[in-house]
């Protein structure tokens, strides 16, 4: 249920009330020997705080899923370490092909 903040009119008494949605305004002040009108004050609302390094998809999954992902991770650096050495060794630079044929 939300809460809601009043200030009286007349006295300048400030309180809260949980009301529901549906229910109608406070419309008299609750302070003894003042009846004044009530105003509802707006608020900001509740927010949401988030402490903490960080709250990603990833912080709750599954711990096959963590060693899939992991299995994953090391075949495909292990490829690119192979590749790296295959293009190291086949990157010797080679002579042109001799030029072939009568120039007129």
């Amino acid at each position: 249920m939300p809460t809601y903040d009043y200030e009286c009119q007349t006295c300048g008494h400030q309180f809260e009330a949980k009301q529901s949605m549906k229910d109608p305004h406070l419309t008299d002040c609750p302070q003894q020997d003042c009846a004044g009108p009530v105003k509802r004050k707006i608020g900001a609302g509740a927010g949401f705080i988030f402490k903490g390094t960080g709250f990603y998809i990833t912080d709750y999954r599954s711990d096959s899923y963590k060693a899939a992902k992991k299995k994953d991770s090391e075949s495909s650096s292990a490829a690119a370490s192979t590749s790296t050495a295959a293009s190291t060794s086949s990157s010797t630079p080679s002579a042109p092909p001799p030029k072939t044929g009568t120039a007129a």
